[in-house]
C-alpha cells in the first residue's frame, strides 16, 4: 500500500492542530514530523513539546525524522511524546546498530535516512531489522528543494534488494516530491513519500486527494 506523509516542517504553525486533522480526514495516513538541531543540519526546528501538543489530535502514524548528532541521546524522550516511527541518519550515529536497538526497546518502529550521497552499502548488516529506510531526495535541512534525479537509480537499487532478500521494509522518499513526480518516485519502488509545500500550499485537503488519486489510493 502506498501512503502519503506530509510534512509538517510547510505548516502554518499558528493553526498545527487544525492542519493535522485536516490531513488526517483527507486521508493522509502518515505525518512527517522534521525535528533538526542545528549542527547536523542548519536550520532549527520543533521538538518534543511540539509533537506531544498534537498527539492528542491525530491518529495518524507519527513519523519522527530525527535530523540530530547522536540521535541515542533523544530516543526514549520522542517515543514517549508518541512517534510511531523514529527514523534516524546514519551519518549521525556514532553507533548505529545500538541507535536502532535503543529505538527497538522503545516499541517503536526502527527507521534509517541516507542523504542523497551515501551509499546503499551502509545498511548492508542493518537491513533485516529495519521497518523503514529513507532515502533523501534533497540534502536534508530545508524545505522547498528540487528533486535530486539520480535519487530515482537509488530507490530501484534498494527495491532491488529488498525484493532479493525477501524483506517487506518500507522505502520512504523525503525531499522535492510534487504531484508531477510522485508516479516516477513510486514506479521506482517508494512506497511512502513525503511532502511538504506541495500539500500545504493552497487547499490542503484538494492536495492530499489529489496525491492519493496519483498514488492509486
Amino acid at each position: 500500500m502506498n501512503c502519503l506523509a506530509p510534512s509538517i516542517l510547510s505548516a502554518d504553525f499558528s493553526r498545527l492542530g487544525q492542519q493535522v486533522k485536516e490531513l488526517e480526514e483527507a486521508g493522509a495516513e502518515y505525518l512527517h514530523i522534521d525535528v533538526m538541531d542545528g549542527t547536523f543540519v542548519p536550520n532549527i526546528s520543533v521538538g518534543m513539546p511540539v509533537i506531544r501538543s498534537i498527539r492528542p489530535c491525530s491518529g495518524q502514524v507519527f513519523d519522527v525524522h530525527l535530523m540530530v548528532e547522536e540521535p541515542i541521546r533523544y530516543i526514549q524522550d520522542f517515543a514517549d511524546c508518541g512517534a510511531d516511527v523514529i527514523t534516524i541518519h546514519a551519518e549521525a550515529c556514532r553507533h548505529l546498530d545500538r541507535t536502532l536497538e535503543k529505538i527497538r526497546e522503545q516499541g517503536v518502529r526502527t527507521s534509517v535516512a541516507l542523504n542523497p550521497a551515501t551509499d546503499l552499502s551502509v545498511l548492508e548488516y542493518l537491513l533485516p531489522g529495519l521497518d523503514m529506510v529513507v532515502l533523501m531526495a534533497v540534502n536534508p535541512g530545508f524545505g522547498g528543494q528540487q528533486f535530486i534525479p539520480y535519487v530515482l537509480e537509488k530507490i530501484r537499487n534498494l527495491r532491488r534488494i529488498l525484493d532479493r532478500r525477501g524483506l517487506n521494509t518500507d522505502i520512504e522518499v523525503d525531499g522535492g516530491i510534487t504531484l508531477s513526480n510522485v508516479g516516477k518516485v513510486l514506479e521506482a519502488g517508494a512506497n511512502i513519500v513525503v511532502s511538504g509545500n506541495a500539500v500545504f500550499q493552497g487547499d490542503i485537503s484538494e492536495n492530499v486527494r489529489k496525491f492519493l488519486k496519483q498514488m492509486g489510493e
